[in-house]
């Protein structure tokens, strides 16, 4: 018989075991296995090992590189390193700028296996970016099947990949040895088909159905590709049912294309739902040939995931004259306690709720007059929906005060504004110049926002940059003919050929030699936007060059010119701070703090413009990085103070993640730079945790 102090001592160490072993298993089960750190988005982690009291601990603990620089050597300053990591079947993975999937050893780094889909080389995008991968698994308890679980990636050449998640090897029985074309069921753009068409956001998985949006070009043509939302097959890759989000557009002549879902998709697998954030119709700036709202662009849409036939939707802003793309992922979750609910913002910052299974506004939404264009046979909405909700960033600017900037900057800034036209948020484009605020940057972007399940408090990142945006006629035919380089080119070698004829008489022969040169750097670098010049260079920020952009809109009687209206140093004419965090606390309604994130001048907190996230953990924490500073932060959520910073290589334009493994609390970040927003470039995955 067992006596009772050894019974005793036998139950408490047992029962101390089991408690050991019942954290350990809440600690592997604090994972992040979709983009937004669940279906519905939240970028929440119930790990609470990290906390005010002892984040000041927190060291890397290791590095990986993806070589994705080297690799790719064609286009590096246009990489965006925008990937979250996912943590599935006991591995990281996530994807390069460049689509290449990686798989990681969650505790050490170590690389287990990569897949390179080989971009097509013809690509023509603005920017290579690819923002993370997504996981499935057919349920199997060993999963010991060969693709019994696989990793999902949708490319920039607009490919749908399956690959096994044990070994990288493409699953044979998707589609076309583990490749679907994307292209294939799709409207064709009419000039330059597919050339800017394809997929920049992770996939989204409902049950055993794969959802894709698309990715397609701002400003190119008119007739742009369809913005179709596709499901796949899970197993077999075959196409279930395709929704078109602007139907009526099909039968329009010119057509119009477009009001894709570019960013990520969130879904609801209890309910099989799947919530897909529209953008603009193309093209974005000029609607003349898409007359009324332009239904279902720029919404929020409910589809059943299994079918593809739409449950409802919402448009948040109608007839977009201004890139106002619903960027962000949604945002699910359970609103006052037992409300299923579904929180937007479109770039303007202005957050929606609403009841995510009827559609029904769970805060009052009115339609207010905005101003009317005054371009001929451009029809703006006399109206735009706006929430009772505070929005997360400004709505309005005042010219007039810009604090931030020295007396001279002001002024100088100020005479850039008051040239424009500008009578508040949604002041269309026109031919004199536009004041847009907030700019096509957001407000939101695709860095989405965070929500904190157990007190309902929403964060996110906004920006705060004005933009010029200004509708630029068409050249003629002769005009356009000497916008072509190789026009300009012909030149420069008759030129050159008559300054070698004229060589003798040297001061005849230099200036026409002088010319030629100048015509060859005419050709390639020179570029007036107020003429009728191209130039798809985009300075969205923080750069003293902001020259803008001139983009084609083939089709259309007008190209668009938009710039980022900046000071002599570069930073943002408008008052600070120039980007922040902010909480809003969705069950009252109170917008709680709103704190800069980062800084253009050393010492001061001016914030700057961010791409990606916070995310907010159960140990009060905040985690974010997005400035354009090489830094990881770590944000009081209580109160938005900041308690922690962690050096990156080089800034990270991305989401972190946070996941426990073996009883540890791990954070992980992409830091990549973004080619972009001109900060520098790297391919670093760097992981922090406690000693």
């Amino acid at each position: 018989m067992l006596d009772r102090p050894l019974w005793r001592r036998a139950a408490l160490t047992f029962g101390l075991v089991a408690h050991v072993l019942a954290v350990a298993s809440s600690a592997q089960e604090s994972g992040w296995p979709t983009y937004g750190g669940d279906p519905g988005g939240q970028r929440y982690s119930a790990s609470a090992q990290i906390t005010r009291a002892n984040v000041a601990g927190l060291r890397p603990v290791w590095t990986y590189h993806t070589h994705a620089l080297e690799a790719d050597s064609r286009s590096v300053s246009k990489s965006d390193f925008e990937a979250t990591p996912i943590l599935a079947d006991g591995l990281l993975y996530l994807s390069t700028p460049f689509d290449r999937i990686i798989a990681l050893d969650p505790a050490t780094g170590a690389e287990r296996w990569t897949y390179d889909p080989h971009l097509a080389p013809k690509l023509l995008a603005t920017n290579y970016t690819s923002r993370g991968v997504a996981a499935w698994s057919d349920g199997s308890p060993a999963a010991l099947a060969s693709c019994s679980a696989r990793i999902f990636v949708a490319t920039l050449d607009a490919r749908l990949i399956a690959v096994d998640a044990k070994t990288g090897v493409p699953c044979e029985g998707f589609g076309t040895h583990g490749v679907v074309d994307l292209t294939q069921g799709i409207v064709a753009g009419r000039r330059h088909p597919f050339t800017f068409y394809g997929n920049t956001s992770p996939p989204t998985v409902v049950g055993d159905v794969v959802v894709v949006g698309s990715a397609v070009a701002d400003n190119q043509t008119v007739e742009a590709e369809s913005g179709a939302v596709r499901g796949f097959d899970a197993r077999t890759g075959k196409r279930l049912w395709s929704w078109e989000p602007i139907p009526w557009a099909l039968h329009q002549r010119p057509r119009t294309g477009a009001a894709n879902a570019w960013s990520v998709l969130a879904a609801d697998p209890g309910h099989h739902l799947v919530f897909v954030p529209t953008g603009a119709p193309s093209p974005d700036f000029y609607g003349g040939f898409r007359p009324g709202d332009d239904k279902d662009a720029n919404s929020l849409v409910a589809l059943d995931a299994r079918t593809g036939s739409k449950v409802w939707a919402f448009q948040l802003v109608h007839h977009d004259l201004w890139d106002y793309d619903i960027a962000a992922e949604p945002l699910l979750f359970t609103y006052k306690g037992n409300v299923p609910a579904v929180a937007i913002a479109p770039k303007t910052g202005v957050v929606f709720l609403f009841n995510r299974l009827t559609g029904e506004p769970l805060s009052p939404i009115t339609e207010r007059p905005v101003p009317a264009s005054d371009i001929p046979g451009e029809h703006a909405s006399p109206t735009q929906p706006f929430s009772a909700l505070p929005p997360l960033n400004p709505l309005t600017l005042d010219i007039h005060s810009l604090p931030g900037h020295s007396p001279e900057e002001q002024q100088f800034c100020a005479s850039k504004l008051q040239k424009l036209r500008y009578e508040g948020i949604f002041t269309p484009p026109s031919l004199r110049g536009t004041l847009q605020f907030p700019g096509s940057l957001g407000g939101v972007n695709w860095g989405s926002m965070s929500l904190d399940p157990e007190t309902g408090i929403l964060y996110a990142n906004t920006n705060r940059s004005a933009y010029e945006i200004r509708l630029v006629p068409q050249p003629t035919w002769f005009q356009h003919l000497f916008e072509v380089p190789k026009v300009w080119l012909a030149l420069a070698a008759v030129a050159l050929l008559a300054g070698l004829a004229l060589r003798r008489k040297r001061w005849l022969a230099a200036p026409v030699l002088l010319l030629s040169a100048a015509l060859v750097v005419f050709a390639f670098y020179v570029r007036d936007p107020r003429s009728f010049s191209f130039k798809r260079d985009h300075n969205m920020v923080n750069s003293p060059d902001a020259a803008g952009e001139v983009s084609m809109d083939e089709g259309a009687p007008y190209r668009i010119f938009r710039r980022v209206l900046q000071d002599k140093q570069g930073r943002p004419c408008t008052p600070v701070p120039w980007g922040a965090t902010s909480a809003l606390n969705l069950n009252t309604g109170e917008l709680l703090w709103q704190r800069p994130l980062g800084t253009l001048i050393p010492g001061e907190h001016t914030g700057t413009v961010s791409f990606g996230a916070p995310i907010v953990t159960a140990g009060g924490l905040l985690f974010t990085a997005a400035s354009s500073e090489p830094l990881l932060r770590a944000i009081d959520k209580t109160t938005g103070e900041q308690v922690w910073t962690g050096r990156l290589p080089v800034p990270a334009q991305s989401t972190p993640m946070t996941y426990s493994l073996g009883g540890r609390q791990y954070i992980v970040v992409a830091a990549g730079g973004h080619g972009g927003l001109g900060t520098p470039l790297g391919d670093s995955v760097v992981a922090f945790a406690l000693p």
